[in-house]
């Protein structure tokens, strides 16, 4: 370790590593040697504040360049980190980020990468912790507890593992680094004392200066120290360096071959600093800069006085023209960081107008996730912002962002409800539709199923996991029921089609009837044709005009044997109640039957009332007058109806009595043949 002594020297020496005296003799008498180093000690302490005042270099710079070479000092390999571009983790993914750590530790040496690990990390911490924020908030508004919450994130897991191998190599990488820099630095506290002994040996200058240079090889070759002890060593040495030199002024000729040697050296480090001031490339530029100053001061010895001032002065200026272009550019950078700035402080507002304005629909809703992720990605895009408000703005955007995910939350948590709702009114009609898919009644089932169809379309949306699962079921149980349905329609179409068959050669063969002239026998012979046309039975629905024929020749047939309209009416009448006892439903057919019926009373008996109340206004017209006629006739023509469809309701009446009767019958005999097994 540097003694107290040391540490004074290492903290006085000067910025330009050179200390010479005015004059040097080549065979000094023992009184001159004297005389000299009292002049070496007087002018020593001129030169120290002569040179502090003149290599004043913009201490910030200096003290930039020395810390950096002294982190390159701890491994010849360290310097790498200048050439790994810093890139922008601010505008990157969290996977982006886990994809530029992965890469920088499996491709890069572990001691070149601290920087941009630690800004990756920083930037992953922030991202993952909103993100998760975010999560929670869904989890407490989905009715979670917080205390609850746990997240499995990949990304998080996968970044866990490599920043964790990332330690384990910097830990082995310090670890086997430690020993070797502990000896370094031992070896070189070692040539300092060697150094020091050298001004007190008596010996041939010659050999004394033979074993300076062999100190000076070997404190090249000497290996890295750590970067705490890099600078003070460093001055320490050179401050000895400077002694011996003050020493070797008894020899002129060998301090001046070692000084003009110096000089070209440094004179050539001067003229690539200087040539810096074209570099466009600041960065490199720097770096550049840092490896001539780390050259200058470890591997160049001091020079004559005459050009110390001036060396010094050019490669201080070539220094600071440089410093001043990179001021330039970070003050560049500054004014451009406030244009983000501003850029940023515009999406947050962005982000807030959004959420003061939460649209109350999905789609709507989620128009708006899209714009805010869109602002979201600007905002990383943007750049960087002044650091003096980089977490100012980050929990401005983070809370503004969060503003809006708590009312998208709260908007899906009500609609899961509603969902929940949809989900039970939906899961109720399917129990309804599965209960009739199997049904008898096709004409109640068809009818109710068709109106359960039209109900689920106006039912909203149900939760997702549940939606096809439930759909199918119920799309499953409505088609079983139609296709049942409509087989049996096929199987009923081709008896249909047989009964239109044989009822198109009941019709041919009316219309080939011809009235012989004796009623009774023409009339029984009509009654013959209706009863056979009875006994058909349907015919397919867009065949039924063939009844309409019917009807039409059977008019014209009663007409021509004078046959009341309502006589007539009956007998075609017959024809219909054969269809309805036929049917699948006659229970049903018939009631629906009464009701028409009974309709068409009302109308009758409403068309006789207004039409008699209308004869009113002719009390003073003639019988004979055509208005009169016609309202008569009316009159007429609607109580001939009336008595028609009361006659209708009548047989309808009687059926009905007939079936119940039946019905009556046939649960007797059910209980008299449950009666006799008993007994």
């Amino acid at each position: 370790m540097l003694d107290e002594k040391d540490e004074k020297l290492s903290n006085d020496s000067s910025k330009e590593n050179s200390v010479e005296t005015n004059e040097v003799v080549n065979t000094p008498s023992e009184n001159q040697a004297t005389d000299d180093v009292e002049a070496t000690s007087k002018s020593t302490a001129e030169e120290s504040k002569e040179l502090n005042e003149e290599n004043i270099v913009s201490e910030d710079v200096l003290e930039e360049i020395d810390d950096s070479n002294a982190e390159d000092a701890e491994d010849t390999d360290n310097h790498q980190r200048h050439v790994i571009p810093l890139l922008d983790y601010h505008a990157m993914s969290m996977e982006n980020l886990v994809g530029e750590l992965q890469r920088l530790v499996k491709n890069e040496k572990v001691q070149a990468i601290r920087k941009h690990i630690d800004g990756i990390k920083y930037e992953f911490d922030l991202k993952f912790q909103e993100f998760l924020e975010h999560k929670k908030e869904e989890f407490v508004s989905n009715g979670g507890n917080e205390i609850d919450f746990k997240y499995n994130s990949v990304t998080k897991r996968q970044f866990n593992e490599v920043y964790s191998e990332y330690r384990e190599k910097k830990n082995q990488y310090h670890k086997s680094l430690e020993n070797s820099l502990k000896d370094n630095l031992e070896k070189r506290l070692q040539i300092i004392e060697d150094l020091k002994g050298l001004v007190n040996v008596e010996e041939d200058i010659n050999t004394t200066y033979k074993n300076f240079k062999d100190l000076q090889e070997s404190w090249r070759t000497a290996g890295p120290i750590p970067r705490n002890n890099y600078n003070d060593v460093w001055r320490t040495y050179h401050h000895h360096i400077e002694i011996f030199y003050d020493f070797l002024h008894l020899n002129r000729e060998l301090r001046d071959l070692d000084f003009k040697r110096n000089l070209e050296e440094k004179q050539k480090l001067v003229e690539r600093a200087e040539a810096l001031e074209t570099v466009a490339d600041l960065n490199t530029a720097f770096q550049e800069l840092q490896t001539l100053h780390k050259i200058w001061k470890e591997d160049i010895g001091p020079v004559d006085k005459e050009h110390r001032e001036a060396i010094w002065e050019r490669f201080s200026n070539a220094t600071k023209a440089l410093h001043s272009r990179r001021q330039g550019h970070f003050a560049e950078l500054e004014k451009t960081y406030e244009v983000n700035l501003v850029k940023k402080h515009e999406i947050i507002e962005g982000i807030k107008a959004i959420t003061t304005n939460v649209s109350k629909n999905h789609k709507g809703l989620q128009q708006q996730i899209k714009e805010i992720e869109a602002l979201r990605e600007s905002f990383f895009s943007a750049g960087k912002v002044p650091q003096k408000v980089n977490e100012k703005t980050w929990a401005s955007f983070k809370d503004s962002v969060r503003d809006f995910n708590r009312q998208k939350n709260a908007f899906y948590k009500d609609q899961k409800k509603e969902q929940q709702d949809n989900l039970d009114k939906k899961r109720a009609l399917l129990e309804l539709a599965l209960s009739l898919k199997d049904s008898e009644d096709t004409e109640m089932a068809t009818s109710e199923m068709k109106r359960i169809q039209n109900e689920w379309k106006k039912i909203g949306h149900v939760p997702r996991k549940f939606s096809d699962k439930i759909w199918k079921q119920f799309k499953d149980a409505c088609n079983y029921y139609f296709d049942r349905l409509n087989a049996s329609k096929n199987e009923a179409q081709k008896d249909e089609l047989e009964n239109f068959e044989l009822k198109a050669a009941c019709l041919e063969r009316l219309q080939g009837f011809h009235l012989s002239g004796n009623r009774n026998e023409d009339l029984d012979a009509i009654k013959g044709f209706i009863a056979e046309w009875k006994a058909i039975g349907r015919v397919p629905f867009n065949k039924k005009s063939i009844n309409a024929k019917f009807n039409k020749i059977l008019d014209a047939l009663f007409k021509k044997l004078d046959i009341e309209r309502q006589e007539a009416e009956m007998m075609k009448y017959g024809n219909k109640i054969q269809q309805i006892t036929n049917g699948e439903n006659t229970e049903h057919a018939l009631q629906r039957e009464r009701t028409f019926i009974r309709r068409k009373i009302d109308e009758s008996k409403s068309e006789v009332r207004q039409l008699e109340n209308n004869l009113q206004f002719f009390s003073n017209a003639s019988e004979d007058s055509p208005v009169v006629k016609d309202v008569i006739k009316k009159i007429n023509a609607h109580k001939e109806d009336l008595a028609t469809w009361k006659a209708k309701l009548k047989k309808l009446n009687i059926l009905k009595n007939n079936l119940n009767k039946e019905e009556v019958e046939e649960e007797n005999d059910s209980v008299d043949a449950e009666n006799d097994t008993e007994a």
